[in-house]
């Protein structure tokens, strides 16, 4: 498998997520499956199921969480000299050129990714196309709608 790039916030989170999975909700849903084996017949238990399935759901992301960490390329981008260029893990000031409309978009990798919070995927179009850029470039997007054009105003390494 190749490497997922990741920012030391995102793998950070994830592994939250994973001493949250194995810690709290593993336990909770092993004491909820004991519990409905004491209920009696396990054919038309329910409740045992339904445990045994929110199991399944545990475990598997579980898998998923500790393999995406092992494969982790872990970028912290505070440790890198800010040279004004657009890598991933910075943060973008971008201009649209049409609408004269700022935004601010940290390049994140895809299990970061947050369009409401403006964290954007480094493989989504408006990352690929800002990726390698400097300050006063125009990056051309290409959307959906049409190509967009923005103004790189500022990059932070933050």
């Amino acid at each position: 498998m190749t490497q997922i790039p990741m920012t030391l916030r995102g793998a950070e989170k994830l592994r939250e997520e994973l001493q949250y999975l194995k810690g709290v909700l593993r336990p909770q849903i092993i004491a909820a499956i004991v519990e409905a084996r004491e209920h009696g017949d396990l054919k038309e238990n329910a409740e045992y199921h339904a445990a045994r399935e929110q199991q399944g759901f545990c475990e598997g992301r579980i898998q998923e969480i500790e393999s995406k960490l092992s494969h982790a390329q872990i970028i912290d981008v505070t440790t890198i000299a800010n040279k004004g260029i657009v890598i991933f893990g910075a943060t973008v000031t971008v201009l649209n050129t049409h609408s004269e409309e700022k935004k601010i978009y940290q390049i994140v990798g895809d299990d970061e990714a947050n369009f409401k919070k403006d964290l954007i995927s480094v493989n989504s179009p408006i990352a690929r196309g800002l990726i390698a850029k400097k300050i006063s470039d125009v990056a051309v997007i290409h959307t959906p709608g049409g190509e967009v054009e923005y103004e790189i105003i500022d990059v932070k390494y933050c």
